[in-house]
């Protein structure tokens, strides 16, 4: 596999190469939002209940795209790029409630135009800085006028209160320019079980209100270890991988 320069890369990509490469992953964007936002309106309308709290996405600059191109040592073309580097369009779903997290996960793997690629439970089991969400690398087909691409898609589904430690712990994570004293880690740790924590208090309360309304929790609340039963086979594979 060949190796060059960050700007050997960029002057063998046009600028409307980078375009067009990076209007598909916009598109592949566009096409999953539609997805989540369909769901969350039948859920609420079936369940009057909305599980989604709030949904962002980004695509990579091409500036990002080309350092890690670098970085991994990718052969320098643009489809080798697109398989190397799945996480170019990326979305983040956040939820009020672990159950809710599950339950979108299995929403979107029941599309029949989503393939699952990877799925990584860091909430099942936490990264060693405490680090909680689930991850799933989705491949999705967007219809050009003249081709379909299948496009890969990153998407983060966490709690509110996984979400605001992630972010806490990314700005001190840049601040002390990735070496964060022991000090702060030991702390991030603590917070982080403080966080889960929160999310399994909230959500009995959720589910004990439910009970006294005399709602059947059973159609709208996932529990993680039922959801984790979906697709179990595949799921164990890609945790294998």
């Amino acid at each position: 596999m060949t190796t060059a320069s960050l700007d050997d890369l960029k002057m063998q990509l046009t600028r409307n190469d980078l375009l067009k490469f990076l209007m598909i992953y916009k598109f592949a964007i566009d096409e999953v939002n539609t997805k989540i936002n369909i769901l969350n309106e039948e859920f609420k309308y079936i369940h009057d209940y909305n599980p989604i709290e709030n949904i962002s996405s980004r695509v990579k600059s091409s500036e990002s795209i080309l350092q890690k191109a670098k970085r991994k040592k990718c052969e320098l073309s643009l489809e080798t790029i697109k398989e190397n580097i799945k996480d170019i369009a990326g979305i983040r779903i956040t939820c009020s409630f672990i159950s809710d997290v599950y339950a979108v996960c299995e929403m979107l793997q029941k599309q029949k135009d989503i393939e699952v690629i990877e799925y990584k439970d860091y909430i099942k089991y936490p990264k060693p800085n405490g680090y909680q969400s689930l991850h799933m690398i989705i491949k999705i087909p967007v219809f050009m006028s003249d081709s379909v691409e299948h496009t890969y898609v990153e998407v983060q589904i966490r709690t509110i209160a996984m979400d605001f430690w992630a972010s806490l712990e990314h700005k001190i994570y840049y601040k002390f320019n990735e070496a964060i004293p022991e000090k702060f880690t030991r702390e991030l740790k603590e917070a982080a079980l403080s966080a889960l924590a929160l999310d399994k208090n909230m959500e009995r309360i959720h589910k004990e209100v439910n009970a006294i309304k005399g709602l059947d929790t059973r159609s709208h609340i996932f529990e993680p270890e039922a959801a984790n039963s979906v697709n179990e086979g595949k799921i164990h594979e890609l945790l294998r991988h």
